[in-house]
């Protein structure tokens, strides 16, 4: 296999045009000042931060990042941020033996300094080791950083994964008194294969301030940058927010060693938004001084989303004429021979959240993707087909205010949005597909929910399972009861249980865990960031059915 097929395009030899030896991480492009003042602004109220401090890396390490994503038996995505215009350059490792250099895209402040490149021709189950770094047209190099990640197997093997969601909602960000992040150490601790990020993986509308005083008088202390401390409303705004989380040790150490595949929900945006919504006084927490139109929100929202995540180039440019996806960024994501992982948008196609329960209105997914879940599910030769979706399929809204998903709340026959699930569940079901299991974060508690046909109103589908971990690094909420409809039974659920919100802690930040054997049998388990583990199950794979003719 030639070099150049491996890294996408064209390779360099080590000693070619550009000097080697440097990387991403290690700070500015030499002789130029930092363009990004996130970390030099970076502040906790009434007290310095020493460089020391857990969950914060400070100076100019602070704002440049590299992580990888999408990783597949055969291909991945290597993505960093500098803090000057300059040319990505990659060097690809496999143990000692160095395959190539490859010159990738440049960074610029109209990518916000980030830049990616897609590689193809992997080995499937090889381990990989990369050094990013930045050159710039006046011969400096910025000082290098190094991630690695494991292709999976295209044959039967053991692999893992791990998903969660929710970072810095409710104006907690990172405090250096409680470690910064943890969710995110707890599962780089896990060392999974792959971790799912099932979104709000930040919170644009909801600003992040210097203190919070808590019920009982105790104070978490932010670390707080330029473009936290409103709702975001400008593209710099939406951008900051993302550098605000990769500022956090602990997301800087799962990046390292660990593929993400991130999706969006609605707080890269706005809480509960739909397109063509106009936010007002009365539906928003917090108040929108410069742009209350959702569609000039969620436009900036998903250029700064897609410039801050290592998603494919081919998935973002096949679907925009702009070099962004402008509608969907669902995708399917190959993990070897015992998994898929289907990854939803149910932001960009829905219909208004008041009309959830009408009939004749728009979904979740819309005509195109929902036609596209039932095809590649059903093509899906993996063992277990996971459907990573950005909010919970089967749970019952409190409030009108929470009709943002598919359930409804009245337990009978599918109404409004429900009408879609029942098509797709159906559509599995005549197919014959078996082995199918959605993961969500969003309502911030965990929970596992069984679907049997037995316990529902409609019946006409195989059962399944919906497991729920999050927050990440959030507050922890009340939970909620399923919505019967599609016989959904809780069968295990922990969220906060006073009536105040409190601050994020180990016992109340969930993440879930997948871990797939050799045979085929896919143990889930919901934990908590302290290693606790909370419920857990274990699945044995069902031979798929053949349709009659």
């Amino acid at each position: 296999m030639s070099r150049s097929r491996l890294l996408g395009q064209s390779v360099i030899q080590r000693r070619g045009v550009l000097a080697l030896g440097g990387g991403v991480v290690g700070g500015v492009l030499l002789g130029r000042p930092p363009v990004d003042g996130d970390a030099v602004q970076a502040r906790v109220t009434s007290r310095p931060v020493p460089r020391s401090t857990p969950g914060l890396v400070r100076s100019r390490d602070a704002i440049t990042h590299a992580q990888t994503g999408d990783v597949t038996p055969t291909s991945g995505v290597l993505w960093a941020r500098g803090t000057a215009p300059g040319q990505l350059q990659v060097r690809l490792r496999s143990g000692s033996r160095v395959i190539g250099t490859r010159v990738g895209p440049a960074g610029t402040a109209d990518t916000d300094f980030t830049a990616r490149v897609s590689l193809a021709g992997l080995e499937p189950g090889r381990d990989y080791e990369a050094d990013l770094w930045f050159a710039g047209s006046d011969g400096t190099e910025s000082d290098p950083t190094h991630v690695s990640f494991t292709t999976p197997s295209d044959t039967p093997a053991r692999t893992t994964f791990a998903w969660s969601g929710d970072t810095c909602g409710q104006g907690y960000g990172i405090s250096p008194d409680a470690g910064g992040l943890l969710g995110y150490g707890a599962v780089a601790d896990l060392r999974p294969d792959v971790f799912i990020h099932c979104g709000d993986n930040i919170y644009a509308d909801e600003p992040i301030t210097d203190t919070m005083v808590e019920v009982d008088g105790s104070v978490w202390r932010n670390v707080v940058t330029e473009h936290v401390q409103r709702p975001a409303q400008t593209l710099a705004e939406f951008r900051g927010r993302y550098r605000y989380v990769l500022l956090d040790e602990n997301v800087r150490r799962l990046h390292a060693t660990t593929p993400v595949i991130a999706q969006w929900d609605d707080h890269e945006t706005t809480n509960n938004w739909y397109p063509g919504e106009v936010l007002t006084d009365d539906t928003t927490t917090f108040r929108y001084t410069d742009e209350r139109r959702v569609d000039v929100l969620a436009r900036m929202a998903r250029q700064a989303f897609q410039e801050h995540m290592p998603i494919g180039e081919a998935h973002l440019l096949g679907r925009g004429s702009t070099g962004f996806a402008e509608k969907g960024l669902y995708r399917k994501v190959p993990r070897g021979a015992h998994l898929d992982v289907f990854c939803l948008d149910q932001r960009t196609f829905r219909g208004a959240n008041y009309a959830g329960t009408t009939e004749g209105e728009p979904a979740l997914l819309g005509e195109e993707q929902t036609e596209w879940l039932i095809r590649e599910v059903t093509a899906s030769r993996a063992t277990w087909k996971v459907i990573s979706a950005d909010q919970p399929i089967g749970l019952a809204p409190r409030r009108q205010q929470d009709l943002d998903g598919y359930g409804n709340g009245d337990h009978g026959a599918p109404r409004g949005r429900e009408h879609e699930l029942a098509r797709i569940l159906s559509a599995f079901k005549a197919a014959g597909v078996r082995n199918v299991v959605w993961i969500t974060a969003d309502v911030h508690f965990t929970a596992a929910h069984r679907f049997d046909p037995a316990d529902a109103t409609y019946a006409d589908f195989d059962p399944f399972w919906e497991f729920i971990s999050g927050p990440l690094a959030a507050c922890a909420f009340g939970t909620k009861e399923p919505d019967r409809t599609f016989g959904a039974t809780q069968l295990y659920v922990k969220g906060n249980t006073v009536d105040h919100r409190r601050a994020p802690r180990p016992d109340q930040t969930y993440v879930g865990w997948g871990e797939i054997d050799a045979d085929g049998r896919l143990r889930v388990e919901l934990r908590d960031a302290a290693g606790t583990v909370l419920w857990s199950v274990d699945l044995d794979p069902v031979d798929p059915v053949t349709p009659p003719a």
